[in-house]
């Protein structure tokens, strides 16, 4: 055992080196410290995990080490439960204090933390988690979460410095499985690059003029694949913060040009805290309604459904582009999201809960904080806010009008003409030859009848809002998740 006192700073969504409060505290605390990365088959095995997390994780740590062999650092990574692993580190090393951000995750996580910290209380470390992008634990009420939120995004970014480590690479034998390894590394072209210097790379781009046309694009599936920032997966997996992205457009020369679209990107900066703060009040929203009284609710779960919905074969083309655009690239914008959402739980009468991980595995922007309380939000299972009934051939004939996004993911409809192709059930036998398909032959006819499942969605969904089971529930959602002071 190496005697020496040391610290450890244990990354997980926060893989960079700039604006990093765990890294600072420990080049602050003055003794020598470890940099690691946990791979851990608890979650690695959980259904709300893909291989294409663990890639975009992988390649952002090699990027890491890239910059940090410069200080004869690296970020030392272990495959193992997180108590295995601590226990290990602490037969070798004398550990005075672990640091880490808090992390606003799924039941999981939350219960391999508390196993953690009962460690570090046996063993004498201490560990000191830092607030994540103003993100606040224990928070009873949302009275005066705004203006916290936004001193903590007006503080100064972090500026990171490393000293050059005498610490010597630690042998051990919680390598990552060759097999794995071999799948990490194959890093598909199609998803967004990883890392610090690519979150930064987009960002400037962003704002240099990607960004210029956010607000008209940002509902369109296929504009909005350029015009949106793009952000998400690094804010997902912590290759820059959220206040360095605020104060970076909030500042920049071209914001005054262009101050409706920067505003309205500085606007979601804030929507995307305020949803993960409502998961870290209650990470129980990953498999319980956010109203109970929507326990009541029955679904009779059709399989043929669900699966027409995950691989985009429901016979309405908007829906099936982007199931499949999101299985390929791991990322549609918000409007689409929402929509498919809604598309199951609504119009296929759908359980959220047989569809949250399923797109979860999808989203290369996975970000539990989000999609938990985003999903129940569209599935209308909160009691609080309006239900939004998308209707996916309306949202069609809107955002994709000439059908570019639908044949690009559909090459079944090609050649289909743009007036049939928010509608192809609508051509006539003679005109589904002429443009080489058949509908219910090589593409589905569509599912369910638009109008009567929106109607009977209605009915449903707004009928049992005036259940006394809800109405209990919303003064308690509404205390603890709406500001009242606003």
């Amino acid at each position: 055992m190496n005697t020496k006192p040391i610290n450890i700073v244990w990354l997980k969504r926060d893989l960079r080196l700039q604006d990093h409060e765990p890294l600072h505290s420990a080049a602050q605390a003055g003794i020598p410290y470890l940099i690691i990365y946990l791979f851990e088959p608890n979650i690695i095995e959980y259904p709300d995990t893909n291989l294409r997390h663990l890639q975009f994780v992988y390649h952002s740590i090699k990027s890491l080490n890239n910059r940090l062999k410069n200080y004869n650092r690296c970020v030392d990574v272990f495959y193992g439960e997180a108590t295995e692993i601590f226990t290990f580190l602490s037969k070798n090393y004398s550990i005075q204090q672990l640091f880490s951000y808090q992390e606003s995750g799924t039941k999981t996580t939350w219960k391999r933390d508390k196993q953690i910290k009962q460690f570090c209380d046996n063993s004498n470390i201490v560990w000191k988690e830092s607030q994540r992008d103003g993100i606040i634990r224990g928070l009873k009420n949302r009275d005066t979460w705004n203006k916290r939120w936004h001193a903590t995004m007006h503080a100064p970014v972090i500026k990171n410095s490393y000293s050059v480590s005498e610490l010597n690479t630690l042998e051990h034998s919680y390598v990552v499985p060759s097999e794995l390894v071999s799948k990490l590394e194959n890093y598909p072209k199609h998803y967004q690059p990883a890392g610090e210097e690519n979150a930064w790379r987009y960002l400037k781009s962003f704002t240099q003029k990607r960004g210029f046309n956010y607000h008209r694009h940002i509902s369109k599936p296929t504009e909005s694949r350029i015009g949106c920032s793009r952000l998400s997966p690094y804010f997902a997996w912590g290759n820059i913060s959220i206040k360095q992205v605020f104060q970076f457009v909030g500042t920049h020369p071209n914001g005054t040009a262009n101050n409706r679209a920067f505003s309205g990107m500085l606007t979601r900066l804030h929507w995307h805290c305020h949803f993960i703060q409502k998961f870290e009040v209650a990470c129980i929203y990953e498999t319980l309604c956010i109203n109970k009284g929507y326990e009541l609710l029955a679904h009779k779960k059709n399989e043929t459904y669900i699966k027409a919905w995950r691989t985009g074969q429901t016979g309405y083309p908007l829906i099936d582009a982007c199931m499949r655009a999101v299985e390929q690239t791991g990322w549609i914008n918000f409007r689409m999201r929402a929509m498919v959402v809604s598309f199951l739980t609504l119009n296929l009468d759908q359980d959220w809960r047989d569809g949250v991980y399923h797109l979860a595995r999808q989203f290369l922007d996975y970000e539990p904080g989000i999609h938990y309380p985003q999903f129940q939000m569209q599935a209308g299972t909160t009691g609080i806010n309006t239900v939004r009934l998308y209707n996916p051939v309306k949202n069609s004939e809107e955002h994709d009008a000439k059908g570019i996004f639908i044949k690009k993911w559909i090459p079944e409809l090609e050649n289909v003409p743009e007036r049939y192709i928010h509608e192809p059930w609508t051509m006539s036998a003679m005109e589904q030859t002429f443009c080489g398909v058949t509908i219910g032959v090589d593409y589905p006819l569509p599912i369910v009848d638009l109008k009567a499942s929106a109607k009977m969605a209605r009915d449903k969904i707004w009928g049992h809002k005036k259940h006394p089971a809800v109405n209990a529930e919303k003064n308690s959602i509404l205390a603890t998740h709406v500001n009242k002071r606003r």
